[in-house]
């Protein structure tokens, strides 16, 4: 049994980004931008709705305070300034979650933050402390969601939260079990039976070959589709067929 997740609500404003109506119907958990990043209160608000109709479970993707950059350049905040603006993106998610009726379940960061937190241990320790103090009360362990044997794995485990460890079933892996820049050919993997052959392999057998043909150890917990990848939805067909066609169930972890 595997869940399968997308990064979604990352229109803003009039501007939409990605299929999310498909991806709904598809995913079993959705991180929902929370206006930092990408989102505003309507259109976080329209995507707790939808994920409440679908039966999707929610989870916060706050990310750097980077509108133009969609989250994904790498900010020189000081971890208070970290702790401070994940403890907001997750609160201002979970008051309109309570108005739509549903919990936020999980924290997943998102772009450059994921990425600085999986390798800086400062980092790493201002995202934990952010979702402990902003899940805490919510009657079991907080749940993080970041990559086996990453930094923020590590801290998850010394703070006491349950960690969901994450592969991407559309992004390239380095030797090093790292995911590899966006700006590398062939960083980003958009043909479907390629990501659907590498997600069974990556949940089957814990392993997924790197962009440079060799191999590396991954767990798989839950499956990441990016939202703006090109032919998301096409993709995240592709993953549910290969998985179910393989055995695997596909249920959410939250």
């Amino acid at each position: 049994m595997v869940d399968l997740n997308s990064d979604l609500g990352e229109g803003l404003g009039v501007w939409s980004l990605g299929q999310d109506l498909a991806m709904f119907d598809l995913v079993t958990s959705a991180n929902l931008a929370c206006g930092f990043h990408a989102g505003d209160p309507g259109v976080m608000r329209r995507s707790l709705r939808l994920a409440v109709e679908k039966g999707v479970a929610v989870g916060a993707h706050p990310g750097y305070p980077d509108l133009s950059g969609f989250g994904r350049r790498d900010m020189a905040l000081t971890p208070e300034e970290i702790v401070d603006s994940v403890v907001y993106q997750i609160g201002a998610l979970q008051a309109l979650g309570r108005a739509e009726g549903a919990l936020v379940r999980y924290v997943k960061p998102h772009g450059a933050l994921y990425n600085r937190a999986a390798v800086d241990a400062k980092v790493a320790a201002a995202v934990v402390a952010a979702t402990v103090q902003a899940m805490k009360g919510a009657g079991s362990a907080p749940v993080l969601v970041a990559m086996a044997g990453s930094a923020m794995a590590v801290e998850a485990e010394r703070a006491g939260l349950r960690l969901v460890p994450e592969v991407f079933a559309d992004r390239a892996y380095d030797e090093a079990g790292r995911l590899v820049g966006r700006g590398v050919p062939g960083a980003v993997i958009t043909d479907p039976a390629a990501v659907g052959a590498r997600v069974v392999r990556m949940v089957r057998d814990g392993e997924v070959e790197t962009i440079g043909g060799g191999r590396v150890a991954v767990t798989a917990g839950t499956i990441c589709l990016h939202g703006d990848t090109p032919g998301a939805a096409s993709l995240a067909r592709a993953v549910r067929k290969a998985l179910l066609d393989a055995g695997v169930r596909v249920k959410a972890f939250a």
